[in-house]
């Protein structure tokens, strides 16, 4: 009788270290370090503020699991593009950030029509391209 309680309750205690809850330390990368393709219409940004709070740009944000948004502006070198600088204001993109994923950030110009003045339309920002990467959250 006492062996077979041992054994249940081994097994009992085998299946809840299985199943342990996620720690929270799970994290994903966001970056914005490739280089244009003008051919694609895809240009560099660089990032403004993280989630509200001013940051300097860097290639690679690694963030905790959820929800994160990015004002960023961007750097489109293509010479039909003829806006005013009024024009060329940050916008925001919100990435919802998995576990070890890289999410690759960049500016997409619109060559639908040529832009002209004060029309902001010309572009936005996107998530180019995901992929499976190991993250790690820096020690603080």
């Amino acid at each position: 009788m006492k062996s077979s309680l041992f054994i249940a309750l081994t097994a009992l205690l085998l299946t809840s270290c299985a199943s342990a809850p996620d720690d929270g330390s799970g994290c994903g990368v966001v970056s914005t370090y490739l280089p244009s393709d003008p051919a694609n219409h895809y240009f560099p940004l660089v990032v403004t503020d993280l989630d509200g709070k001013p940051v300097i740009s860097k290639p690679n944000y690694p963030l905790a699991i959820g929800q994160h948004t990015f004002r960023v502006s961007e750097l489109i070198d293509d010479e039909t593009l003829q806006v005013r600088l009024a024009a060329r204001v940050p916008k925001e993109i919100t990435v919802m950030v998995e576990a070890d994923t890289r999410y690759q950030l960049m500016a997409q110009f619109n060559v639908d029509k040529q832009y002209r003045g004060n029309d902001q339309s010309y572009w936005q920002p996107m998530i180019r391209s995901q992929e499976y990467h190991e993250c790690q959250l820096p020690q603080e």
